[in-house]
């Protein structure tokens, strides 16, 4: 479920060119006021008519600002809406509490089902800057495999318009499968929930380290630092969001970014070989890493956000780069 700290949510409306998934996975929304009259061009529904689609619950005129005071003070939490009165107070924390993310696979149910060649009239490119990316009608330079752990439609956008021809397979694809593609690089997309709870998807990463270059964002980042070798760990609060700042160390510039991620890789325990690149500045922990060796590279946020910001989008470049030196 997702608090939203803003008091008025809706004012924009929603349209269904800006959506990054297939549906929305949200159990709740949680906000204090309403627009019931939406004010942009792009609009083509408001709030309540999109969650009612989607099948979400959502609550209003809840006091938000006391709830992100406890939340931060408490971290992320467990909690229950209700749309039936009868419920009392004590059964909805029992229900809230019988949930945990940690130790929950919550990757399998937002992944694809089937592997599919990504692509479409209106799945064209998004220009950041016209001067990086290739043309829409230029031939794609590279075959990616990307599993989809809950892969974000601007991830595969961005990947296309660096020239890459992108397949996206499902998170229980065998990397045996992928290797017989033959495929230039392997991406391993974002997703939800615990990266130990699919111990599948980090044998298949563990398998393609060194035979294909590889790229992680995110869920990905972690899947990679559990292949490593690396453990990984639940976060207090969690890192939502735009505005975070990262370091990137071999170069010393400052990336401001987009983070929506509950759990963490303990740099501690990668091993000799690994590189972290990149630290989040606001608590240290590790937003990036690099194996030369393996040519593999991940990142702990998200260069590919819409609509921003786009200081990491040269990761994508990157990737490219690693992929062109191993051809």
């Amino acid at each position: 479920m997702v608090c939203f700290t803003y008091p008025h949510i809706g004012n924009t409306g929603i349209n269904d060119e800006d959506d990054e998934s297939s549906k929305c996975h949200l159990s709740g929304v949680i906000i204090r006021d309403l627009s019931s009259i939406p004010s942009n061009w792009r609009s083509t529904k408001d709030l309540d008519q999109y969650l009612k689609e989607q099948g979400v619950l959502g609550i209003q005129g809840i006091d938000t600002r006391a709830l992100t005071k406890a939340l931060r003070e408490e971290g992320c939490v467990p909690g229950a809406i209700s749309d039936d009165s009868g419920l009392a107070d004590a059964e909805l924390a029992a229900l809230a509490g019988e949930f945990d993310i940690e130790g929950q696979d919550l990757i399998t149910p937002v992944s694809t089902e089937d592997s599919h060649e990504w692509g479409s009239t209106t799945d064209g490119p998004w220009e950041f800057d016209a001067g990086v990316a290739a043309s829409s009608g230029e031939e794609a330079r590279f075959h990616v495999v990307a599993y989809d752990l809950g892969v974000k439609s601007n991830i595969l956008r961005r990947l296309a318009s660096h020239g890459c021809r992108v397949t996206v397979v499902p998170a229980s694809f065998p990397a045996s499968e992928v290797l017989a593609m033959n495929p230039d690089g392997v991406f391993l997309s974002n997703g939800p929930g615990d990266p130990s709870a699919v111990p599948h998807v980090v044998a298949s990463c563990k398998e393609l380290l060194g035979r294909k270059p590889m790229f992680g964002i995110c869920m990905g980042h972690q899947i990679m630092g559990q292949a490593f070798g690396a453990d990984v760990f639940k976060l207090k609060f969690g890192h939502h969001g735009a505005n975070h700042p990262i370091g990137h160390l071999p170069s010393g510039r400052v990336e401001i970014s987009s983070q929506n991620h509950n759990f963490a890789v303990d740099p501690e325990t990668l091993p000799s070989g690994v590189e972290v690149t990149h630290i989040n500045l606001n608590d240290g922990t590790c937003a990036g890493m690099v194996s030369a060796e393996q040519r593999a590279m991940s990142i702990q946020y998200h260069p590919e956000a819409s609509p921003g910001p786009h200081d990491a989008d040269v990761c994508f470049r990157d990737f490219v780069d690693m992929m062109d030196a191993a051809k």
